[in-house]
């Protein structure tokens, strides 16, 4: 935009170039009721460049809200949780639930680097049940008293196991793609749980017709 030729313009129509038109519909409907306000000589110049500002500013804000949705989609549903509320708690077999599901499924691609074995324990299974599940892994330790490195079985304070030794392993496996680890995932995405509720039940299979 040309700033010295937009001078020339009145201020609602300056302030529409710059705005490149996206307030417009707004903008409009202020410079229509001002303007004959105006004409009516109830309203100074001043208080009508004033109202086609403001709608200029709140006009560009749709712009802004409309261009983000359009870059990264839109915004998951909200769901009835039963530990949103301020008395309320996490459903423990739900934790349990979810965890083995990232066992089974998840884990085959994602870490869960902050999470030890010893945080699993009253909250989705007992101390001997974490010891357990703890113990089938081989962790690398060391060095002995021979100065050599060793794997030993797995104990509550060990994290749980990662997929791929480093991100370039994990990378080359994945076509390039670096798979998230999971263990702040609901800090980390907007809109948290929800996020995650809505990705991984938004999947469908495609119409009729396309692959």
């Amino acid at each position: 935009v040309d700033l010295k030729q937009c001078a020339k313009f009145p201020a609602w129509s300056r302030l529409q170039i710059l705005n490149g038109g996206a307030a417009a519909p707004a903008l409009q409907a202020a410079q229509a009721h001002t303007k004959a306000a105006a004409d009516e000589g109830g309203v100074s110049s001043k208080f009508v460049a004033a109202v086609a500002a403001g709608a200029a500013i709140l006009g560009g804000t749709a712009g802004v809200v409309l261009a983000d949705e359009a870059e990264h989609g839109l915004h998951p549903g909200q769901y009835p949780w039963p530990h949103a509320g301020i008395f309320d708690a996490y459903d423990h077999a739900s934790i349990r639930r979810g965890h083995q599901v990232y066992q089974q499924v998840c884990a085959a691609c994602h870490s869960m680097d902050l999470i030890h074995y010893r945080e699993l324990v009253g909250v989705c299974y007992t101390e001997d049940e974490a010891k357990a599940m703890a113990g089938e892994i081989e962790v690398p330790d060391g060095p002995n008293d021979e100065g050599e490195m060793f794997d030993r079985p797995g104990k509550l304070s060990d994290k749980l196991p990662a997929p791929y030794m480093n991100e370039a392993h994990a990378r080359y496996a994945n076509g390039g793609a670096y798979p998230p680890d999971l263990s702040l995932i609901t800090k980390a995405r907007h809109d948290g749980q929800n996020y995650v509720f809505s990705l991984l039940l938004g999947y469908r299979d495609p119409p009729a017709g396309v692959s």
